[in-house]
């Protein structure tokens, strides 16, 4: 099972939920959108393990079995594209291909534009392997014409994928779409 149950959670004085339970699809990919605000982020952070709950139960994986892919790229910038995907254990060559940055194996993250860092950082998420992806924004900067294959390759992982998005293109490909309202 994937996802919360009666959490209640706040900042400070602000009450992002009360009683809020959402479980999610244990496979294909689930899309989170909503206004800003609504706590898409929030509930990412939360089944990773990152974020803790006033109250109520997590339904997710432990956190070492979770593939996470932050909003920020973070990438390292001594460390070339090939050496970010060796660091996660892979084999660079395939997930290179799979994000279309054969090529640059050798350059540096400062010589990426921003769509090839963000497809860089989704590689080396995807790399990692888990039971879960968790991923916010992955496709943030990436053109049109890749996201289509790039939501292939996430419906073809074997553990369940859930993603933050605002673009349609995204939505109308993912195998089921959760708004949630501010």
């Amino acid at each position: 099972m994937l996802g919360v149950e009666h959490a209640f959670l706040s900042f400070g004085d602000k009450q992002i939920w009360e009683d809020f339970t959402l479980l999610l699809p244990e496979a294909g990919v689930t899309a989170l959108t909503g206004p800003s605000g609504c706590g898409k982020t929030t509930l990412l952070r939360v089944l990773g393990g990152l974020q803790a709950l006033r109250a109520g139960r997590v339904f997710a994986p432990p956190q070492e079995k979770i593939a996470f892919l932050f909003q920020e790229n973070r990438l390292l910038p001594w460390r070339t594209v090939e050496q970010h995907l060796t660091d996660a254990k892979a084999m660079p060559g395939p997930w290179l291909a799979a994000v279309d940055l054969l090529g640059e194996e050798k350059s540096y993250p400062r010589a990426l534009s921003g769509g090839m860092g963000r497809r860089l950082a989704l590689a080396r998420t995807l790399a990692l392997g888990g039971e879960v992806y968790l991923l916010d924004e992955p496709f943030a900067g990436v053109d049109p014409g890749r996201i289509g294959r790039l939501m292939a390759l996430l419906k073809g992982l074997p553990a369940p994928v859930v993603l933050v998005s605002h673009e349609r293109q995204v939505l109308d490909l993912a195998d089921r779409v959760i708004e949630l309202e501010a």
